[in-house]
């Protein structure tokens, strides 16, 4: 049998040990640490929009250099091929419709696609609006036009330029 003042101390060590760890914490507070526990073991993360580097389109990241994209003319012969090839498009009146060139003697190739249905012009001739691409070598551009039928159904480059995407 034990002593009476052993059991005492007995008690007052099993209701001391009964205060420790999560069995001492009430159930809400066991609900919140289990959930602080959770979040800071799931890697969540806060961040400051001010804590990062801002950057600007003069900005390099990574190995490769920036490049200057410029959109490159065609030669008067190539022209000559786009020419045609964009009379012919637009002869056939599609709109979805497209219809390639290409010049053997530079290499250079592209296509003409018609951009909208035909319109009349300031002049009153029939006009209509095309996108040309332009690829010689590794060189690729595209460029806006606008063309007006002339005298026997032929078609009549009025503007060509650099196209700018809007």
């Amino acid at each position: 049998m034990r002593s009476p003042a052993s059991e005492s101390a007995f008690l007052a060590l099993y209701r001391a040990w009964g205060r420790v760890g999560l069995s001492a914490i009430h159930p809400a507070g066991a609900v919140v640490t289990l959930i602080l526990i959770g979040v800071g073991a799931s890697g969540c993360s806060l961040s400051r929009s001010d804590a990062f580097a801002k950057m600007d389109d003069k900005d390099v990241t990574g190995s490769i250099g920036p490049t200057q994209v410029s959109a490159v003319m065609p030669t008067d012969s190539d022209l000559a091929f786009a020419r045609n090839a964009a009379s012919d498009v637009l002869t056939k009146g599609d709109k979805d419709s497209s219809q390639p060139w290409e010049n053997p003697e530079t290499g250079a190739r592209g296509s003409v696609t018609p951009l909208a249905q035909a319109y009349s012009g300031e002049d009153g001739k029939t006009c209509r609006d095309f996108l040309a691409s332009y690829v010689n070598g590794a060189t690729e551009s595209w460029l806006q036009g606008a063309a007006c039928k002339a005298g026997q159904g032929r078609w009549e480059i009025h503007s060509l330029k650099p196209w700018r995407k809007s």
